[in-house]
């Protein structure tokens, strides 16, 4: 008989004794599923107060495997998250090596392979600048390229800070990029990644915002096998990608991961990165009643 998972969500950070706002849906789908649930207070983990954030976290008796579905976290505060429900009879399903290596992009690369986009990356450090950037790119030529940093793009400010025409162009690599590196400011994770454009099946562009809208979808992969997926965006679709990413999703150190995959123009499908499972968010055609029966369903046992 499996046992299920323990869900940790997000408290209302205006009312505390409440699960936030933004995952209220998941709640109501936790507890259709028969999942047991608690709350972490976000605001009290990400300022370092883990005896605060955990103050409605009950101690277990015995060892129970948990899944957190919050808000993105650090490595650091992961980590300390962790440890602090380990303490108490949680067991999150990925460690914080697991988080690391499908949360933070460079990590994930060698996982991905030569089933990715081509890639380089411009640590922060002493180094890191203009002619870091400049040299980097020369291995990627003249083509298009996309700029994020470790987590996050701005993809919906997808012409000034995320899309550049040619990498080439010095002019507006430091335009997009300068662009980039100003908004995310503090916000920004370990430096600068540069992705090589693909050309994807189209589906329209943004409403909003103008970025181009491609055929993709989000996997959810537990213990090595699609445990749910659907398309990224709320449009028709013409059904899930081939099954022939398996062999990736098996060599992926975590147990509880995302694998985002889009269609090319040739046909053919490319792996456009790997999240953590517990803070990737839902596509908006997975039912959370359908994603949290699969959780419920899940034998988390090692």
């Amino acid at each position: 008989m499996s046992l299920p998972v323990r869900i940790l969500f997000c408290t209302d950070p205006l009312i505390p004794a409440r699960p936030d706002r933004a995952f209220v849906h998941e709640v109501e789908a936790a507890e259709a599923a028969g999942l047991a649930w608690s709350q972490v207070d976000f605001e009290a983990l990400v300022a370092g107060d883990l005896t605060r954030a955990l103050r409605r976290v009950a101690e277990l008796t015995a060892p129970e495997t948990a899944i957190y579905r919050g808000w993105m976290l650090r490595v650091g505060t992961y980590e300390a998250l962790y440890h602090g429900l380990f303490a108490r009879g949680w067991r999150l399903i990925n460690s914080p090596a697991a988080y690391r290596s499908t949360h933070l992009l460079p990590d994930a690369l060698p996982y991905l392979g030569a089933d990715t986009p081509r890639t380089v990356v411009v640590p922060l450090g002493p180094a890191f600048g203009w002619p870091a950037i400049h040299a980097a790119l020369a291995e990627l030529g003249a083509g298009p390229v996309l700029v994020k940093d470790y987590v996050k793009s701005r993809k919906h400010e997808w012409d000034d800070a995320c899309f550049i025409r040619a990498a080439d162009d010095r002019a507006e690599v430091e335009h997009v990029a300068g662009n980039f590196i100003e908004r995310q400011s503090d916000d920004l994770v370990g430096g600068l990644v540069f992705r090589a454009f693909e050309t994807l099946v189209g589906l329209g562009v943004h409403p909003q915002s103008g970025m181009p809208l491609a055929r993709e979808w989000r996997r959810f992969v537990a213990d090595g096998r699609v445990l749910a997926g659907a398309p990224a965006w709320e449009l028709p679709d013409l059904g899930p990608p081939p099954p022939e990413f398996a062999a990736l999703a098996r060599r992926v150190p975590s147990r509880f991961f995302t694998l985002d995959l889009a269609e090319r123009v040739t046909g053919e499908w490319t792996a456009i990165e790997l999240g953590d499972g517990q803070v990737a968010g839902l596509p908006p055609q997975l039912d959370a009643r359908e994603f949290f029966k699969s959780l419920a369903d899940w034998d988390p046992r090692p």
